[in-house]
């Protein structure tokens, strides 16, 4: 099964930049979608973002223009973000939808990082 770590989170003042990176481990084939989610204290779990192994993305409204989801490489996707706001305070989660070695599907969530944004 294919196991994630997220990292990169932290504190930052509003306008400040973050890069999180969500690190793939175990026995996998290729990570076929990978998305970025995140969960403030109370509130339901919200896409952010997300990536195809072809490269194609999708974007939340409330980040476009400043959050860019990349793959590094095939074990290793990452979320630079820009122009924090406080409302971007939350626990952000990686997904994964994986091709497992015996070609069944492989669905994964990290624990999580934390961002917070001082205003």
């Amino acid at each position: 099964q294919v196991q994630l770590a997220e990292s990169g989170g932290g504190l930052v003042q509003a306008g400040g930049s973050l890069r999180l990176s969500c690190v793939a481990s175990g026995n996998f084939r290729t990570l076929d979608f990978m998305g970025w989610y995140r969960q403030a204290p109370g509130k339901q779990r919200d896409l952010v973002a997300t990536i195809t192994r072809g490269g194609i993305t999708y974007y939340a409204d409330f980040v476009k223009g400043r959050f860019t989801i990349a793959v590094d490489d095939a074990k290793t996707f990452s979320l630079q973000m820009n122009n924090l706001l406080p409302e971007d305070t939350a626990g952000y989660y990686c997904y994964v939808d994986a091709t497992a070695d015996d070609y069944t599907r492989d669905k994964s969530w990290g624990q999580g990082t934390q961002v917070t944004v001082s205003s």
